[in-house]
């Protein structure tokens, strides 16, 4: 919990484009109190200086240590919690996930996650694993959320997982191409 990784994308269709990155540290010798109220201000401050449509979270699965895994718990909640203060509306997404939005399989290690993270987000410095982490968060919320919305404009079927030719002609209007 001393590191904790954000980024910030922009998504017009199937574009992205690189906002930001970084890693909200925390003084590791403060009182765990402290160190939660740090990480929710290096949040708060992401927040309002990128001023996010939304949030995207990962789910932390259990680990071995219990302490560990309570505090961590703690964290994930101040990452939750900070941008739902600001109205953001705030999505988690399992570790698999993210993997497989990212890279094509849920199982990648975290040097395939960056190097992808890297490569869809052209001209990205990456500034620590934990920021390549949350871009890659980032990139599978901006998928699973056009998918969301297609869904819900009718304009994809997704028991046939193909588009309509209505949905194909708003996407391409959507992303600047010429419909």
């Amino acid at each position: 919990m001393r590191h904790t990784g954000w980024g910030v994308i922009e998504a017009e269709g199937n574009h992205l484009r690189h906002l930001g990155n970084g890693v909200v540290v925390s003084d590791a010798k403060a009182e765990l109190a402290e160190r939660l109220l740090q990480l929710h201000r290096g949040i708060a401050e992401v927040v309002e200086g990128y001023t996010p449509d939304a949030a995207a979270v990962e789910v932390t699965l259990a680990n071995k240590n219990p302490s560990s895994t309570l505090k961590l718990g703690m964290a994930r909640g101040i990452a939750l919690l900070t941008p739902a203060l600001s109205g953001l509306p705030v999505a988690e997404y399992l570790p698999m996930i993210v993997k497989k939005a990212v890279v094509g399989t849920g199982h990648a290690d975290k040097d395939q996650v960056e190097m992808m993270v890297g490569r869809l987000l052209p001209g990205c410095a990456i500034a620590a694993p934990d920021a390549a982490d949350a871009l890659a968060v980032a990139i599978c919320h901006s998928h699973h959320f056009a998918t969301g919305q297609r869904w819900a404009a009718g304009s994809e079927d997704p028991l046939r997982g193909r588009a309509s030719a209505g949905g194909a002609a708003a996407r391409r209007a959507a992303s600047g191409e010429p419909a």
